[in-house]
């Protein structure tokens, strides 16, 4: 079985297992912020990142960076009103969910942070990493001027679910929950103002063939009601483009209409290695719909596993006009580092998709991915500038003295407002009584890994009084794997150790093992640093903010790739506080 089927073929069972967890998990800590007396103070934060690709192939005035959005950004989806654009993102058990993204040029974009952002309608508090929002779809319906997103929440009992919004910049309304099974819901609207659901779904019971069996459904949605019809759904692919082949993981579906006529795009193959995009197409929008016979039009799946700036996994995809009549699509892949493991996670890539024939195809998308596209006519490159997102190799430094934190820092299963305090000496975090190894919120403050080769580093103001007191960072791809590196107390004296955190998936006893450790003098601030090149990673301390001293030599990123931890997201790095720390030094 090949590598990418042998991975995606366990989602329904990571899910179900996320959802079993939800129901047997302790409830999560309060919202509000601790009395406490002891709390860090982080500050003097830099994140740097240094790719060869990018060293290496440096831009000209008429070029711009794929992927356009960096780190674990997965699941993309956009729409267009005007010379407006909008992209959304998976963000499983992050919070706020689907990042959202607004761009005027299909280059340059401005981070919006999330849709939903409010824990009493959207509760992630008790879901594994790798359950809550699944792949959003979203959609400017011209007929009434409103914005739509439809995802799935694996969180809350939530399930399927809309928002609306007249301004995407303005914020969403509350989730409304809808009356079907299945993910990744998509949603369209026709000329004629009619509307239509479409999504993944398993066969009808009995009827599943094989692993990995999927079809996709369409029902008729009552915008007035902003509910699908009942009685109007109908399978309108079984299988894939060609079922005798037992294709797997039909899903990520959306409806486009041109000249007339009705295409369907999907992801196939699975998002692993066999990962894939075909088209239909159709004279109605409920079917029959016809594969082209080009398909797939974008894979990565028939070149050499060992190849140059590899990316792959290419796939679940979304297109929109673009500037100057240039359609664009949007898609998920992955550029594995050096032992092929994915710890940046799925990332958002673009590509120009050639529409001068009767079905799309996107351009290269079938042949290697390279690292620079040509602007669209007219662009100028702003990225990293006046607000606009950076790509690339960059720095991202942050002295917390703004009055709004940058969108990009993200808490997980619950809002970062709930554990931070803003201070003359940086930000604190206020501890909760809860541990990243536990699936509950973390006073946790977590920034995606953007690159394979970076360094990220904090200065930290600590002081522990006991051995459940511990501050530092952590690098965490799951609650079942990870690494803590951190500040923490024994008897009368100070230590800075590294743990590694790591339960091999659906079996086994957690794995935590202290790799390091050294005592420490807390009297002034410490600096702390995790770095890495490639799949070798270092944590490390200086006391002057020079000179820095590694703790537990180099160690394996191979716990912080997809390939070992399993699950959808990427790795996250965090600025780290407990009251429920279990890590004793040796």
């Amino acid at each position: 079985m090949k590598k990418g089927k042998l991975r995606i073929s366990i989602k329904n069972q990571i899910t179900l297992m996320t959802i079993l967890l939800a129901l047997t998990t302790s409830a999560a800590q309060p919202t509000e912020k601790s009395k406490i007396t002891n709390a860090p103070i982080f500050s003097n934060f830099v994140y740097q990142g240094n790719d060869d690709i990018y060293a290496n192939n440096p831009l000209k005035p008429d070029e711009f960076y794929n992927p356009i959005l960096q780190g674990c950004y997965p699941d993309p989806a956009i729409t267009r009103k005007g010379d407006d654009y909008y992209l959304v993102c998976s963000s499983f058990a992050m919070f706020p969910g689907v990042p959202i993204f607004h761009s005027k040029d299909l280059v340059n974009w401005t981070n919006l942070g999330g849709v939903l952002n409010n824990p009493e309608t959207f509760d992630t508090r008790d879901c594994g990493i790798s359950a809550g929002v699944y792949a959003p779809g979203i959609t400017y319906n011209p007929n009434n001027d409103t914005f739509y997103i439809i995802t799935t929440a694996f969180t809350g009992g939530l399930n399927n679910i809309m928002v609306k919004t007249k301004d995407p910049k303005k914020g969403w309304g509350d989730p409304i929950k809808l009356a079907f099974g299945g993910i990744d819901p998509s949603i369209f609207f026709d000329d004629n103002g009619k509307a239509y659901i479409v999504h993944n779904d398993a066969p009808e019971r009995g009827k599943e063939l094989y692993n990995g069996h999927r079809v996709i459904k369409v029902w008729e949605y009552d915008v007035e009601k902003d509910q699908v019809i009942e009685g109007t759904d109908k399978i309108i692919v079984d299988g894939g483009v060609d079922l005798s082949k037992k294709p797997i993981w039909i899903e990520a579906p959306h409806l486009y209409k041109k000249d007339g006529k009705y295409y369907l795009m999907c992801a196939e193959g699975g998002t692993g290695g066999w990962h894939s995009e075909v088209i239909f197409k159709s004279d109605s929008p409920t079917g029959p719909f016809i594969p082209a016979p080009s398909n797939p039009i974008l894979t990565q799946r028939h070149f050499p596993r060992e190849r140059e700036n590899k990316v792959d996994w290419a796939g679940h995809a979304d297109i929109v006009e673009g500037p100057n009549g240039q359609w664009y699509g949007v898609f998920l892949a992955v550029r594995p580092n050096e032992e092929q493991r994915v710890n940046t996670g799925r990332e958002t890539f673009i590509l120009p998709v050639d529409w001068s024939g009767e079905f799309p195809v996107f351009v290269n998308g079938l042949v290697p991915i390279e690292t620079k596209l040509d602007m669209p006519k007219g662009v100028e490159n702003k990225t990293g500038k006046d607000g606009f997102f950076p790509n690339g190799n960059f720095t991202y430094e942050e002295d917390f003295s703004s009055d709004d934190l940058d969108k990009r820092w993200i808490g997980l299963r619950g809002p970062r407002e709930a554990f931070i305090e803003k201070t003359k000496g940086g930000i604190q975090i206020n501890p909760f009584e809860a541990n990243v190894k536990e699936v509950k919120p973390t006073s946790t403050l977590f920034y995606r890994q953007m690159h394979n080769s970076f360094s990220y580093a904090a200065t930290l103001d600590y002081t522990p009084e006991s051995e459940k007191d511990l501050a530092g960072i952590t690098a965490l791809q799951s609650e079942n794997a990870n690494y803590v590196f951190g500040i923490t107390k024994k008897g009368d004296e100070y230590y800075l150790l590294l743990q590694r955190n790591f339960k091999r998936r659906f079996r086994g006893e957690m794995d935590s093992k202290i790799i390091g450790s050294t005592k420490i003098d807390v009297s002034e601030p410490v600096r702390l640093q995790v770095s890495a090149k490639g799949d070798k990673y270092k944590f490390s301390y200086s006391s002057n903010g020079i000179d820095f001293v590694t703790v537990g030599g180099t160690v394996s990123g191979d716990i912080l790739s997809t390939d070992m931890a399993g699950g959808f997201t990427g790795c996250i790095l965090g600025l780290y506080a407990t009251s429920a720390n279990d890590a004793i030094p040796k």
